[in-house]
């Protein structure tokens, strides 16, 4: 118990608890302290005395001031008029109708900000096991000496006996003179002398009755009267009793775990103070690298100015070797002295042929002198402008320099991340966070029985630029994908999980091929030939002029050049939101092309180009499978028939539920399965069912697409076409 005080020091004035208060927070503070904070905060008259207990005989009205004794309470009826006149609460009247105002104390052990009510201190609960508490620990500890009476002369002698009521300690003989025979004081039971009094029961601090429940929505002890209150109207509300026995088991088994992991506890603290060491290790070291960069960064400095300062000099030597030559040239120019001397002597020469021989090359030297001295400039500029260093860029560095830090946590981008044949991961890094060198990217299946221990992730290391692609995924799976930055700093926050599912069949790859039923002047096909477009032209105008009579409505279809003869095929495409009549499916390719080879042109604009096999519109009287199975859309909407299988929720209680639509996806997605004979019809982007039907394979089955009016295909690109970087799944290390 020795090693405890921590527990039962006052975060305010770091002594021992004194009559302390449970603030909502769970944590607790001296009484005092809680006022002195209160009126700290500007919070005056709000700290009321949360405990209901009579004053000790030291603070009766004998004893106190002449001026406060001399107040007088009010008489019951001056109290019931100034009620019904508006002040307090009465039956009728609502509480808080004037705003009361709610008080804020700053807790000093969590430093947040609790709300304690209109009621302040008055609406806490005393901790009485904790002051219990502090009371074994400091007669253990023999803290303190003899308890003095609190009512005798000076000097007090040593008190035998303690008061509850009275709240006070005496000696023998004060105990018998403020409790005299034959008087109401002379009932109170004499106990130990102590210098902390406590009620016998926790009261409740609104109404001043003994708790008996505890309210698990307030998580808040409660009497008789708050139980039948409108505050608590609908609140698990449990006797104290139980809400004892739970914590008590509660904490019991909590305790006698940690007691048993005495161990474990003492391992980690070992662990936590070798970690302390490395801290110190490695702060140090860090503090070296810091200061032998900077001297780094101070030679490089120191070198540079060193080259920059010798260029200097050099510039201006040359310079001042050129300005004296000028003005040694210009000293010879002066009278009697260099060459002005030298052509004076020899104009003084009377020989024609010596003067001609001597002048010639005087005269050349005169005459450069002369163009010099009439076109004067200085041989070098003073100026040293080109010398002039802009270091704003390097001191904006010198002053952004920081500390490296890790790469944030990457953004997926959800609407170029998708499932096909492979998986195509897109990413970025949010617009502040530091570079990243390279990434991790982290994926898993779901789907698959949970193992022991932690998820175990596949993993690739140094995936370079922001998106990867993740080939031969299992069919019909559900992956969870992840990815995190890494440069010198470290490696950063993983990125949130996204979820992608896989086809439900292998992928199969086609083009489109117009040979079959295919008009060139209604139907432009891509050059890729991966989209197909229909154009309506004037037929379909001239039918609207016919249609109530009877008219013809040009039917374009176009298959896919490969055909299934066996196993499970899935394809995507997209449709025109704004395409007038599609139809999306398969059928039997010789049925196809004996439908649509030889008679392009049907009567009525609800022709069927399945013969009435359309999986909208199944006849369950006829045995025979159709040998074509089409999905209708159009205008952006999906026709489902009455007599179609469906998983998305379309049947009744009944039976099938009657034709309706549903919103296009942005993708659609049909998966054939040869063996059954079954079509079914997915959402791409969710791979949500949306119909499923049957269909003849007694022979090669292709994709088909049908188009009255106005309409657009284009068919899902294989992921694998997409030059990015390709991560073959298979072969991962195990990350535990």
């Amino acid at each position: 118990m020795k090693n405890m005080e921590k527990e039962l020091l006052c975060p305010v004035c770091q002594e021992m608890y004194k009559q302390p208060l449970v603030l909502p927070c769970t944590h607790n503070v001296c009484q005092a302290c809680a006022r002195e904070v209160l009126g700290q905060q500007g919070y005056i008259g709000h700290a009321g005395d949360p405990s209901s207990e009579p004053t000790s005989p030291a603070s009766t009205p004998s004893t106190r001031s002449p001026r406060l004794s001399r107040r007088t309470l009010p008489k019951p009826d001056r109290l019931d008029r100034l009620l019904k006149s508006g002040f307090g609460t009465y039956p009728g009247r609502k509480r808080g109708a004037l705003h009361p105002q709610t008080i804020i104390f700053p807790c000093p052990a969590c430093q947040g900000d609790v709300e304690l009510g209109e009621r302040g201190l008055s609406g806490l609960f005393r901790n009485l096991t904790l002051e219990r508490i502090v009371e074994r620990y400091r007669q253990s500890v023999s803290v303190g000496g003899a308890i003095l009476c609190q009512l005798c002369k000076p000097p007090p002698l040593e008190a035998t006996k303690g008061c509850t009521e009275c709240r006070a300690t005496f000696c023998n003989e004060c105990f018998k003179l403020f409790h005299p025979w034959g008087t109401q004081k002379a009932q109170h039971e004499p106990t130990l002398p102590t210098l902390s009094f406590r009620p016998k029961g926790l009261m409740c601090p609104d109404h001043k009755e003994e708790v008996t429940h505890y309210c698990k929505t307030c998580q808040r002890l409660v009497c008789q009267l708050c139980r039948v209150r409108r505050t608590h109207s609908g609140h698990k509300i449990t006797p104290v009793l139980s809400a004892y026995q739970a914590l008590k088991d509660k904490l019991t088994k909590s305790l006698a775990y940690i007691l048993g992991n005495q161990d474990t506890v003492q391992t980690q603290i070992c662990e936590l103070e070798e970690t302390i060491r490395h801290t110190e290790v490695s702060g140090q070291q860090a503090k070296e690298e810091v200061s032998q960069l900077v001297r780094g960064l101070g030679a490089v400095l120191e070198e540079k100015r060193s080259s920059l300062l010798q260029a200097i000099e050099e510039c201006q030597q040359e310079r001042l070797s050129r300005l004296s030559a000028q003005i040694h040239e210009h000293q010879s120019l002066l009278d009697g002295s260099g060459l002005v001397g030298y052509a004076q002597e020899v104009l003084k020469e009377t020989d024609q042929p010596c003067f001609v021989q001597a002048a010639k090359q005087l005269h050349n030297r005169i005459a450069r002198a002369t163009e010099a001295l009439q076109t004067f400039r200085p041989a070098a500029s003073s100026s040293f402008r080109h010398c002039q260093l802009d270091v704003g860029r390097e001191m904006k560095l010198l002053t952004e320099l920081n500390f490296l830090r890790v790469p944030e946590a990457p953004v997926i981008d959800t609407q170029r991340t998708f499932a096909y044949d492979q998986i195509f991961l897109c990413w970025r890094l949010p617009p502040h966070s530091p570079p990243a060198w390279h990434y991790t990217v982290e994926f898993r299946r779901t789907d698959v029985p949970a193992q022991p221990g932690p998820a175990r992730w596949q993993r690739r290391e140094e995936v370079r630029g922001t998106s990867a692609l993740l080939e031969n995924p299992d069919t019909g799976s559900v992956y969870v994908l992840r990815v995190r930055g890494c440069n010198k700093a470290g490696y950063g926050e993983y990125s949130e999980d996204v979820h992608l599912h896989t086809p439900p069949a292998p992928v199969l790859h086609f083009f489109l091929d117009g040979r079959w039923g295919a008009s060139r002047e209604r139907l432009a096909i891509s050059k890729d030939q991966r989209a197909v477009r229909s154009i309506p032209g004037l037929p379909l105008l001239l039918a609207a002029e016919r249609l109530l009579t009877g008219c013809h409505l040009s039917v374009d279809v176009v298959l896919g050049d490969v055909a299934v003869t066996q196993g499970r095929s899935y394809w995507a495409c997209a449709v025109d939101p704004a395409s007038y009549l599609v139809k999306v499916g398969v059928g039997l390719e010789s049925k196809l092309q004996e439908s649509f080879q030889g008679a392009p042109d049907v009567i009525s604009p609800r022709y069927d180009p399945d013969s009435g096999h359309d999986s909208g519109a199944e006849d369950a009287t006829v045995e025979a499978l159709p040998p074509f199975a089409f999905l209708t859309i159009g205008m952006g909407k999906i026709l489902l028939g009455s007599g179609a299988s469906s998983n998305a929720g379309l049947t009744g209680r009944d039976g099938p539920a009657a034709s309706c639509t549903v919103p296009l996806p942005p993708r659609l997605g049909i998966c054939l399965d040869y063996e059954r004979g079954r079509v079914s019809f997915l959402d791409a982007v969710s791979f949500r069912g949306l119909l499923e039907c049957p269909l003849d394979c007694s022979g090669p089955v292709c994709p088909a697409f049908c188009f009255i009016g106005g309409g657009a295909v284009q068919l899902q690109e294989p992921v694998g076409t997409k030059p990015e970087r390709k991560v073959t799944i298979g072969g991962f290390a195990k990350l535990d």
